[in-house]
């Protein structure tokens, strides 16, 4: 990363082959941190020569421009958007989530397979739903061990040190991990946002509580934990005994996308709307936390 000053505040840009891109000054301004680990779309020529599908397919894989919503809602608040794409690897698995019927190496951890593993969404996907298989050959342990090295680790290592410190500022560190979801049903009935903490696991339930009472007063239904609780990057970061809480956002793409759930439509500011005030209002509740450390 290269340092850049920005009215009197160092902040990070994102330098060419880096995997992600930090926005925010070193110095926390807010306890909430938010992540977009999965709305990656640099499509490398490393990564299409590999491909069995065409380009298009991936996007199946994708949190469909939740980088934009995340980006417009921002304000001091650090900001980690990946560029790399979910294809390339899954930043929200474990290292040791690979899949045998596509990665050499995963017999080398010997790690039970889950049903995410069983199904295709691994460490590195080894198929899209709309497409299939997505690679051309099986994929060395070296080749997906490189990968680790370079960009999971690397965003991981940052989501951490961020959240520890704005717990060592404010006495209590929030990230918000921000993702997408197709549609659940008829947006009459169905819920349009899915907060999950792992059911309880990775956070307090008051942060819970005020997220809903937010997508209440902007008229949108939530279902808690259902049917998306939570992955790696809130089993790995949330530590609520700690002071250091996470939770999963899953906005529903047509509240923010066009009808073909492909380009940003009219309905993106909603979604930014809901999204600022999400962290206003998480922020609010971690305050006397934060009132306390200072």
């Amino acid at each position: 990363m290269a340092l850049r000053r920005r009215n009197g505040r160092l902040s990070h840009d994102v330098v060419p082959g880096e995997s992600f891109v930090r926005h925010g000054p070193l110095e926390p301004l807010s306890p909430v941190v938010l992540s977009v680990p999965h709305a990656g779309r640099d499509y490398s020529p490393a990564l299409q020569a590999l491909l069995r599908v065409p380009l298009d397919a991936l996007r199946g894989l994708e949190d469909r421009h939740a980088d934009a919503i995340a980006l417009a809602a921002r304000r001091d608040e650090t900001l980690f958007v990946a560029t790399r794409p979910r294809a390339w690897i899954d930043l929200n698995r474990a290292e040791q989530d690979r899949d045998p019927r596509l990665d050499d190496g995963a017999w080398m951890h010997g790690a039970p397979l889950s049903a995410k593993i069983r199904s295709g969404l691994g460490l590195v996907p080894r198929r899209v739903s709309n497409a299939g298989d997505i690679w051309k050959r099986r994929l060395g342990a070296d080749e997906v061990q490189q990968r680790i090295l370079a960009d999971h680790r690397p965003w991981h290592a940052a989501i951490g040190a961020a959240l520890a410190a704005a717990r060592a500022r404010f006495g209590v560190a929030v990230l918000l991990d921000v993702h997408s979801m197709p549609p659940l049903g008829s947006p009459e009935t169905a819920a349009r946002l899915v907060p999950g903490d792992r059911f309880g696991k990775a956070s307090a339930a008051r942060f819970l509580g005020r997220i809903e009472g937010v997508a209440r007063a902007h008229g949108i239904r939530t279902a808690a934990n259902t049917p998306y609780s939570g992955g790696h990057i809130l089993e790995r970061h949330g530590e609520p005994r700690r002071g250091v809480h996470a939770i999963q956002l899953e906005f529903d793409r047509s509240l923010y996308l066009d009808s073909a759930l492909d380009q940003r439509g009219p309905g993106l500011a909603i979604a930014v709307r809901l999204l600022r005030d999400i962290i206003d209002a998480v922020a609010d509740e971690a305050l006397p936390g934060a009132i306390a450390a200072e």
